[in-house]
């Protein structure tokens, strides 16, 4: 009876731990574009964007899916999508050309809201709440390109104070999350030739600027592809590498907690373009083509968990759901 016991008890905690390591929920999507921009609104309604002009939405967590081309654009990619509800989303482009485009009636159409000359490459979209959000973009005569939207990403201008950037200094649109937006400002990670941290202030409508020194830097290839807050603790987790070698796992994830920068001597499994903090479960996900790893201690130390590849993973409002996108027109949600 003892023995009996000892192995009930031994496979309850084997159980246990089993359920507290995640996995994916996979849907092949219809088309086989490549989703780099993803927008969950709860764990039934989820956005995506991509290669091809595309646009995707499932409403039933990912039973079905709807999709399209926006206004009949098959040779952008827009790899920035920031979703409101069911019905309203905006989406931009990466490369040329630069654009933006609003829909409000469930994707059926799109409307351009912005064009930016030749020069102009989008990186990230983040919204603030319904009306006032903002899109990084690459340094243009030595100034970051900044733009903002106060009405809901129906007109966008310029925002009046930009950064200066560092030559060779460079933006990721591979998961458009290098850059994060609450009520007190903004802050974006960079790569390339210097990998630095950026942040904005609403209130002084000033930047600061952080050498990110224990980040892979030095090559266009090499720096902070993402980043995600943790609210409860006030940091930052940036996550990155170098997208030419992505088995490398040295120097391709920090810490920020204010003032200190915390590298541990590995980082997830390799080079990383997405990363969410699921605030249900106090996890921190990972991504990209090689795979997915999270954290349970704050991003101190990383596990793996899927060997999937995925561009992007973000979280929905109120952060109980977790959704990530991929090429060939992958989508997946995490299940914990």
């Amino acid at each position: 009876m003892k023995q009996l016991l000892f192995l009930l008890g031994a496979f309850l905690c084997v159980t246990v731990s089993f359920a507290q390591v995640p996995a994916w929920n996979s849907f092949q999507t219809p088309g086989k574009a490549s989703l780099r921009g993803l927008s969950p609104i709860s764990d039934q309604v989820c956005w995506a964007s991509g290669s091809g002009g595309t646009w995707l939405k499932t409403e039933d967590g990912g039973g079905s899916w709807q999709m399209g081309k926006v206004a009949g654009l098959d040779t952008v990619d827009f790899r920035s999508i920031h979703a409101f509800d069911a019905q309203t989303a905006v989406v931009a482009s990466a490369g040329q050309p630069a654009v933006i485009y609003r829909t409000e009636d469930g994707g059926k159409t799109w409307g351009k809201v912005h064009q930016e000359g030749t020069e102009a490459f989008f990186d990230a979209i983040q919204f603030i709440d319904a009306q006032r959000g903002y899109v990084l973009g690459d340094p243009i005569g030595g100034k970051w390109m900044i733009l903002e939207t106060l009405d809901g990403g129906r007109s966008w201008h310029s925002l009046a104070n930009l950064p200066d950037a560092v030559s060779g200094e460079a933006a990721f649109a591979a998961s458009s999350s290098s850059m994060l937006a609450d009520s007190e400002g903004l802050v974006f990670a960079t790569g390339g030739a210097v990998s630095r941290l950026h942040r904005y202030a609403f209130a002084s409508q000033s930047w600061a600027v952080r050498e990110l020194t224990d980040m892979l830097q030095g090559e266009p290839s090499q720096g902070v592809f993402a980043a995600t807050s943790l609210p409860g603790e006030g940091g930052l987790v940036l996550v990155g590498g170098d997208y030419l070698k992505p088995e490398n796992r040295i120097a391709n994830a920090l810490l920020v907690l204010g003032e200190v920068t915390i590298s541990t001597s590995e980082g997830p499994s390799g080079y990383r373009s997405g990363v969410a903090h699921l605030q249900d479960k106090g996890w921190v996900v990972a991504v990209g083509p090689g795979g997915s790893d999270f954290s349970s201690n704050g991003a101190h130390s990383w596990q793996p968990f899927s060997t999937t590849g995925y561009h992007a993973v973000k979280a929905s409002p109120g952060g109980k759901a977790l959704w990530a996108s991929g090429g060939q027109g992958r989508l997946g949600k995490l299940v914990y």
